[in-house]
């Protein structure tokens, strides 16, 4: 099963509310590649709903690790750390994600208009 079929039924899977097997299908992914940004959000994301804190939040690290410029990384990350009441990281995380949206509305000010 290729990495993307793994991620897939995960998603299937979180639905159903079978979050056990879903983070096994999105582990599957990762071993396939462990820098796949969207199996990293969402086994985060899957802690974070069996509120496994710790594990969303390792997991959530290395999300925002590999994916540097992602605001919707930094967003969750400062979320978990809120869940866990962690609020001065949180607010670090979160001030993150705001620069980094703040980037983005200006890379986008400033491109040539698409014919």
């Amino acid at each position: 099963m290729s990495k993307e079929e793994s991620y897939n039924r995960g998603m299937e899977l979180f639905a159903e509310d079978k979050f056990d097997d879903a983070i096994a299908a999105f582990q599957h992914a990762l071993d396939e590649d462990a820098s796949y940004t969207d199996a990293l959000h969402a086994l985060a994301m899957t802690y974070s709903h069996q509120e496994k804190l710790d594990e969303a939040i390792e997991i959530g690290k290395k999300l925002v690790e590999v994916a540097p410029d992602d605001e919707l990384a930094h967003t969750s990350l400062s979320i978990f750390y809120q869940q866990k009441g962690m609020i001065e990281e949180a607010e670090h995380i979160a001030a993150q994600a705001r620069t980094l949206g703040w980037k983005r509305q200006l890379s986008q000010k400033n491109e040539p208009p698409k014919d």
